[in-house]
């Protein structure tokens, strides 16, 4: 494991290989698992503050249970996106027959600087928290097997294909203290 400042980062996220390879999982990680996408609470604010952005790129299924029970739930204990049917998350949609998320979409169309879910974002990273600190673990499971071959083909390991999630999460320093911590290992 590697711990910088209050994070403990396991070593598979170190270790292992990823490339997400979108057409062949077809966006499985929007409709897979028992809840919605985890969401931090400046995150649910700021998604109310920035809904009537995203609607214009929600399908009408997103919208309907939007209309019916909002973008968020806290039934667990944790807040996470509602689910359409108890499936997919609220703000996927399809394209090309694969699911996407309408927040990127805004954002990428320039409507919001809101990019999505850090929890999306990081995934399959998975952060849990114990007192102080902040556990990255590795979520593994077969949804993502296209990208873990995909990585290991091209020996693109997890924590540089989401190095853009993690220096938004954790800033660039941190990432740098990373690399230098992998590196230092590696010699």
């Amino acid at each position: 494991m590697v711990v910088i400042d209050n994070t403990v980062v396991a070593d598979e996220i170190v270790k292992e290989f990823f490339l997400c390879d979108i057409i062949k999982c077809k966006g499985a990680c929007c409709v897979e698992g028992d809840a919605g996408a985890p969401l931090e609470p400046d995150e649910v604010t700021l998604l109310q503050k920035i809904i009537e952005d995203i609607k214009p790129f929600m399908d009408a299924e997103g919208l309907k249970t939007l209309e019916a029970q909002g973008f968020y739930t806290s039934e667990s204990g944790e807040l996470a996106t509602t689910l359409v049917n108890g499936r997919e998350c609220t703000f996927a949609y399809r394209e090309n027959n694969i699911l996407k998320c309408s927040i990127e979409k805004a954002f990428t169309e320039r409507k919001t600087s809101f990019r999505k879910p850090i929890s999306c974002h990081l995934y399959p990273i998975r952060i849990s928290s114990y007192k102080e600190y902040e556990f990255l673990n590795y979520s593994e499971w077969e949804i993502c097997s296209p990208a873990c071959d995909n990585g290991k083909i091209l020996q693109i390991p997890l924590y540089i294909f989401l190095k853009p999630a993690l220096v938004r999460k954790y800033g660039e320093e941190w990432y740098q203290k990373l690399e230098a911590i992998i590196q230092k290992t590696k010699s």
